[in-house]
């Protein structure tokens, strides 16, 4: 956003520079012509009258050495015509003395508006690409007395010099004012920019799950102080709220369990005292539930203590948790007739995560392929690390799976495929797999295998120093 603004404040700043020194440059390439005009028609009425006062051959030598010794000095063509248009003393070669030449339209206007008595008041603007020369002409006489015309063929270089080095004196002008102004554009977008670039790292941090996010940035306008304000106090409330509820949680989670623990002893007790029959089926599906809200309830705890985010995540060995998971759950898949392999786990895997969030999130995978997995099937852990530095953890297997529209669901709390409702389990696993990985910064992702089971694989970010 900071850079749209700028985008926007360096075009208006170019536009407005443009409309100020191009009329700027325009106007003193005009001044630069009336000054070029003023110059030449004076010397041009000091011909016409020493023209009209020519009655000899004295006066006319005296004009043509006068001429003569203009054009030298100028480089400009001087002509005196007549009335019909004929050359009556030239000087100089310039174009368009003599109405002819490049220069011959403007020659022949101009002796035109001369011999009816008009002077040349207007001479095309000069810039720095031309026009190389002018032609200005001035009457013989007056009125109804005009006897004939003087033309000038004046050459504009020094004149156009002079636009040139204006001009380029305007022109860096408006390039120093542009870039000084560009630096306060970008000042200001970065003053302005500065607390909503915070506020929406401080947001970007809240949403991942960081309720100690809080916007710091107190500069800005007084509106977005305001607004930061705002949030840190809504961010205060959230993170109180949140923290009550899992306080909650794991409060009832926990005082729950030793009642919880000594009814369950005291069903167990009591089986021996219950005849068989009815009473004692009873007495066992009582015990099952029982054991069950233990389990439900061991679960609880552990997803508040994930989620309360006390933990700093640590730089951590993934490939030994790895293997350390696998060589502990292996006789556990043996027991229950599954196979369980660990092939492709490389040396030197790190992730940054919360401290053994890799074995802890092995440890829920595992259980979940130990339940739902037949008896021979197997299940194969692998390891390795992505092309953006991250490690990725798999475990696939090749039980009958999930279907594709039901996967979304699995890493919801207390959520069971529809296929798998009667099997033991609190149905927190996943969640809190992927609430490790969430809070560690990976994420968890479950898929179809080929050509059956369920792949589980979980991302966890590199260490700092390498990523």
């Amino acid at each position: 956003m900071r850079r749209r603004l700028l985008a926007v404040l360096t075009v208006l700043m170019g536009v407005a520079a443009l409309l100020l020194c191009l009329p700027l440059a325009e106007g003193y390439a005009r001044g630069r012509t009336e000054h070029l005009l003023l110059q030449r028609r004076s010397e041009a009425v000091r011909f016409a009258d020493l023209a009209e006062r020519m009655r000899t051959e004295a006066d006319r030598a005296e004009l043509a050495a006068e001429i003569g010794r203009y054009a030298d000095l100028y480089g400009a063509g001087v002509a005196v015509v007549d009335t019909a248009g004929v050359t009556l003393l030239r000087a100089g070669t310039g174009p368009g003395a003599d109405g002819t030449g490049a220069d011959g339209r403007g020659a022949a206007e101009a002796r035109g508006r001369a011999l009816t008595g008009r002077s040349t008041d207007r001479l095309p603007t000069l810039r720095p690409w031309g026009p190389d020369s002018v032609v200005l002409a001035e009457p013989v006489g007056r009125d109804e007395r005009v006897s004939g015309a003087v033309l000038l063929a004046v050459p504009t270089d020094a004149a156009r010099r002079d636009v040139t080095v204006r001009w380029s004196l305007i022109a860096a002008g408006a390039l120093a004012s542009f870039a000084a102004a560009a630096l306060v554009a970008a000042g200001i977008a970065r003053w302005l920019m500065r607390p909503v670039l915070d506020l929406d790292r401080a947001v970007e941090r809240l949403a991942a799950g960081s309720l100690q996010a809080r916007a710091g940035s107190d500069t800005g306008p007084p509106e977005l102080r305001r607004l930061r304000q705002h949030f840190n106090t809504m961010a205060e409330a959230v993170a109180d709220s949140i923290g009550r509820q899992r306080d909650f949680v794991a409060d009832a989670s926990h005082q729950l369990r030793n009642p919880l623990a000594t009814l369950v002893l005291q069903l167990e007790n009591v089986e021996p005292h219950v005849a068989p029959g009815p009473g004692l089926a009873e007495h066992a599906r009582a015990l099952d539930e029982a054991e069950r809200l233990e389990e439900l309830l061991d679960g609880l705890l552990a997803l508040a203590r994930v989620e309360s985010g006390t933990a700093e995540p640590t730089r951590q060995d993934v490939s030994r948790a790895v293997r350390d998971r696998v060589t502990a759950w292996t006789p556990v898949f043996h027991a229950a007739g599954l196979e369980l392999t660990a092939d492709g786990v490389p040396e030197g895997l790190w992730a940054r995560a919360l401290p053994d969030a890799a074995g802890r999130i092995l440890d829920a995978l595992l259980d979940n392929a130990v339940k739902f997995v037949p008896c021979g099937g197997r299940v194969e852990v692998g390891a390795s690390r992505a092309s953006d530095g991250s490690t990725a953890i798999r475990v696939a297997d090749d039980g009958p799976g999930v279907p594709q529209e039901q996967l979304g669901m699995l890493l919801r709390r207390f959520t069971r495929a529809p296929g798998h409702q009667n099997v033991p389990g609190s149905g927190l696993g996943l969640a809190i797999a992927d609430e490790i990985a969430r809070i560690s910064g990976g994420g968890l992702d479950l898929a179809a295998n080929t050509p059956h089971g369920l792949v589980a694989q979980v991302r966890l970010p590199p260490p700092r120093d390498t990523a």
